[in-house]
């Protein structure tokens, strides 16, 4: 049987690059932030204090800047530009591999900049989870948008995990 759905869907908002903080931020601010603000959507167990049910965690960090998919910090503080990726790599990291990740980061980045392309997966995300936990259709996308496309299909893909995950 099915457990009663435990998000909130008023409460999912990925904050937008403007509601990113201007000041560049350690490593605790950072965790701190990405954590309490995907707290609505992605659930790893009931004990948030609990490191092994957070989010986003010091050693995945280091692991991403290590493995060449996030930038070192500049003395031990992360910019604006991490701290979008972080999301970005938390969301997907439900789903797709480091390397697929930084392949799609990539691809995103061909055609338009930071910004825009992180506002982009920011609102698609959400419209994609509210679509599936309201169960209504997705909006169109023009197929011959290539890269458009491809982040539909990602995300459509992380929102279905996160639903089956709400439900079980």
């Amino acid at each position: 049987m099915a457990k009663k759905q435990t998000i909130s869907i008023e409460k999912i908002h990925i904050p937008r690059w403007e509601e990113l903080p201007n000041v560049d931020l350690y490593m605790d601010q950072i965790l701190t932030f990405i954590n309490s603000s995907l707290s609505e959507c992605i659930k790893y167990g009931d004990d948030e204090e609990d490191e092994k049910n957070q989010i986003l965690t010091k050693t995945m960090i280091n692991n991403y800047v290590k493995n060449n998919i996030l930038e070192a910090p500049v003395k031990k503080k992360y910019s604006k530009t991490q701290c979008a990726k972080l999301f970005v790599i938390c969301i997907l990291k439900q789903v797709f591999s480091m390397n697929e990740i930084s392949s799609l980061i990539n691809i995103a980045l061909e055609s338009t900049d930071i910004s825009h392309a992180y506002n982009s997966f920011c609102s698609l995300f959400e419209e994609a989870v509210i679509s599936i936990f309201e169960k209504k259709e997705f909006s169109k996308v023009d197929s011959s948008n290539e890269n458009r496309y491809l982040l539909k299909a990602v995300l459509l893909s992380c929102s279905y995990k996160i639903y089956v995950q709400n439900l079980i």
